[in-house]
């Protein structure tokens, strides 16, 4: 997959602008939102939101941070650094990736090798009974699955590790990885979905560019 990838810093407006319009990780599960007819709230939102950034040329997300969300991203060093102590290697760190033949990109958490094999590196910093629920199921939790795939195909990694991390737990129960192999059926798949969503967002633009034309 050809990419380019930014310099700007996670959070910061150029990061944001970097992202505008394009599908992200982090909404995929809303692109592949369905319902028995129609178009799923959670898709048109999406849609919506991309086509305003197009036209715009302004992020519309609003990046709202909770007290949970701002101890994850706190947490990640050192979810980071537990990981690497644990398997040995290293995670690269890495900036915005936006992909040139789709309107899409995504922001992975880190890169790792394995034994000459490329892998992403997805971490979370959830509240604890979060944390205790992925290590009770011992599986990748499914409301990350679309995040991993999407990424998985963005960056052409072979596999990803997710991670769960949580320094208030028992040590032995700090860290949670589970890892996920790259599955060429799901992935083609996920990339059929991808190119419809991006072109209900290109029509829509287009739609709308004629009428104010």
């Amino acid at each position: 997959m050809k990419s380019t990838i930014s310099t700007h810093a996670q959070g910061t407006l150029e990061w944001k602008q970097d992202r505008a319009g394009r599908a992200t990780g982090s909404r995929a599960k809303d692109i592949l939102a369905s319902i028995k007819s129609g178009e799923a709230a959670a898709r048109r939102d999406y849609r919506i939101q991309l086509g305003l950034e197009r036209l715009t040329g302004m992020p519309a997300d609003d990046f709202f941070v909770s007290k949970e969300m701002m101890w994850g991203t706190e947490q990640e060093p050192f979810a980071r650094m537990a990981y690497e102590e644990k398997t040995g290697l290293i995670v690269q760190e890495c900036g915005f990736i936006c992909l040139t033949d789709f309107m899409a990109g995504c922001s992975v958490d880190g890169f790792i090798e394995f034994e000459g094999r490329k892998g992403v590196w997805e971490a979370k910093c959830p509240k604890s009974s979060t944390h205790l629920g992925y290590l009770e199921a011992d599986r990748l939790p499914p409301e990350h699955a679309p995040q991993i795939l999407h990424n998985l195909w963005a960056t052409d990694a072979e596999f990803a590790d997710f991670v769960s991390f949580d320094p208030r737990m028992p040590e032995h129960l700090q860290l949670f990885i589970h890892r996920v192999e790259r599955n060429e059926k799901a992935i083609s798949d996920y990339e059929a979905e991808v190119v419809d969503f991006l072109l209900g967002v290109d029509e829509m633009v287009l739609r709308l560019m004629e009428k104010a034309a």
